[in-house]
Formats: structure tokens, sequence, C-alpha cells
């Protein structure tokens, strides 16, 4: 008794791999979910496929919003936002606009377990079709009595192939140098097209976009979103708007927290332009600079030369005797 005994088997069962996982297989009869392999070895992001497990496993009516996901999981609202847009974007979750029987708009939800068009289809409920009864067989009618002398005359089952006559093939040969051209129908794919040059953002309206951060840090935009904001920013700039006050406009008064991309907000704010200035009235004339006659050499200003204010007519008409 003094040696040590171990109850650990001395090798792994039969048949079971030398390295990397071992599967502790149960047979379950309920509280499971069946998915496929594809959804849960997708590569990327462990969210995604969390959030998209999690999903399945709920059953139809539940709420599936952000803000229900953030109550669940222990991750913000910027990854669950990013896993559901991944997975719309991979064909996994559908979101349909449908007609409520009071005339409202809602959004539907839809999460199929195989996106459509992969291999294999998701099971759907098809229409019942009948099958199309064979074509009946006219009933032989009685054969004409052969006459004596006379051979019955029996129809051919086809029309015999039409023979091509060698003459005329070699006639065709000489003549045709090659097969035409097939002609162009509506059927056949157009060419594919380059996508259209976008004209260069205007540099002031990417120069006010991109200082917006230094006032909030949140407002971080992508070099796409700014692209895709500067021509609302321009038409403000040429409504009169300065750029001091389209900072302020952008940045005053933002939600906290922040619930949704800083470019959507930005676009929503410069959605309805100002409306233009009204006509100034033109200044007024800056009148020239003129000397005082008078004797004190003062400058003022006058449409024509003359004596200052404080020097009267009089007086000077006295020193200049």
């Amino acid at each position: 008794m003094a040696e040590r005994q171990s109850n650990a088997p001395l090798r792994a069962p039969a048949g079971a791999p030398t390295s990397g996982v071992i599967h502790v297989r149960t047979r379950l009869a309920g509280d499971f979910t069946v998915i496929a392999n594809a959804l849960l070895q997708r590569r990327g992001s462990a969210v995604t496929v969390g959030v998209a497990g999690y999903i399945l496993s709920l059953p139809d009516g539940a709420a599936v919003r952000i803000d229900a996901l953030c109550e669940h999981f222990t991750e913000g609202e910027i990854l669950i936002s990013r896993a559901l847009r991944e997975l719309e974007a991979d064909g996994y979750l559908e979101r349909r606009r449908e007609r409520g029987p009071s005339g409202r708009l809602r959004t539907r939800t839809f999460f199929h377990d195989v996106p459509p068009g992969a291999d294999p289809e998701p099971l759907r409920p098809r229409p019942h079709r009948p099958e199309p009864s064979p074509p009946q067989q006219p009933a032989p009618g009685p054969r004409p009595e052969s006459r004596p002398g006379h051979e019955p005359h029996h129809a051919p089952d086809r029309a015999p192939e039409h023979e091509p006559d060698p003459a005329a093939a070699a006639e065709s040969a000489t003549t045709e140098p090659g097969p035409a051209a097939p002609e162009p129908t509506g059927t056949e794919p157009c060419p594919a097209r380059g996508p259209a040059a976008q004209p260069a953002p205007d540099p002031r309206a990417s120069v006010i976009l991109a200082s917006l951060r230094i006032v909030d840090r949140r407002l971080i935009l992508s070099r796409r979103e700014a692209d895709r904001l500067a021509p609302a920013v321009t038409q403000w700039l040429d409504h009169g708007v300065s750029p001091e006050d389209i900072t302020a406009h952008l940045t005053t008064r933002l939600p906290e927290p922040l619930r949704a991309r800083p470019a959507r907000i930005l676009a929503y704010r410069l959605r309805e332009l100002p409306p233009p200035l009204p006509d100034r009235p033109p200044a007024p004339a800056v009148l020239p600079w003129q000397t005082c006659d008078g004797g004190c050499e003062r400058a003022f200003r006058a449409a024509e030369p003359g004596h200052c204010r404080d020097c009267p007519p009089a007086a000077g008409l006295a020193t200049a005797c």
C-alpha cells in the first residue's frame, strides 16, 4: 500500500484523435437548437456568431432589437449593431417593411437558418401542384383489309430525315467563308461598365467635417462618410452660412449618449437648407479726404474742398486778407 496508485486511464479510448478537442456527445430530447455548421464556423467576429445563435434559440415573436440584445449580452451597442449588420449582409437577417391592418408601416425581422440561395436551400412549404396526367393514346382503329395483289400501306412512325446533298454542301462551303455572327438579342448580358468617377469634394467642406472631432471627440468620420456629407456642407456655404455657424449647428445639443453613427446625425441636420439671406442695401460711398482751406490745415472728409467745421468761412476770409 506504500506505492501511489492512479485511477486515470493509461491511454485514450481507441479511435480518439491524439490531439485537438474530443467531443463528449449527449443526446438531447428538448431545449436545443439546430444550427448550420456554416454559421457556427463563420470566420470573423465571435460576437456575430453568438448573436446569431441566440436569435435562433428565441421563440417566434421575441424582441431582437439592439437594446433587447444589449440587456442579454455584456457587449455594447456598437458591437451588437455591427453583428446585426454583418448577419444582414450575409443573408441570415432580413428586415422587411410591411403595412399593418391599421395602415401603419412596421419593420418585420426574419432570420434564416441558411441564407436564401445557398446550398442547402432552407425548408419552405411548397404549394401542392397536381401531377399532370399522362397523355392518352388514341385507340387503334381497325386495319384495312388487304386486297389480293396489293400490299398493305403502313404509315411511317416518323418523317424521314432529310439527307444533305453533297453537291449543295460543297457549293455552300466554297461560297460562304465562315459562319455568320449571331445577331444580338435582348437576353444577352450587357458589357460591364466601370464605376462612374465621382467629383472631388469641396476642400472647404472637407476641412469643416474633419475639424468637427476637435469640438466633439465623438464626431469621428471616415473618408467615405466625409465625401458623402461634403455636398450638403457646400450647399450651406453657398447659402451664405459661415464655417463657424455650420460647426456650431452640427455640434450643439447632441444626444448623450450617442447611440447612432455620427454621420447619420450630421446628415439629418444638414438635410434642410437655411433660408437665403435678404439682399443688403448698398454701402454708402466713402467721401475723400480734404484739407481745410481756413488755415488750420486739418484733414476732413467732404465731397469738395472747403473749410472744416471748426473754421467758419468768415474767419477764413479775414485771415486771407
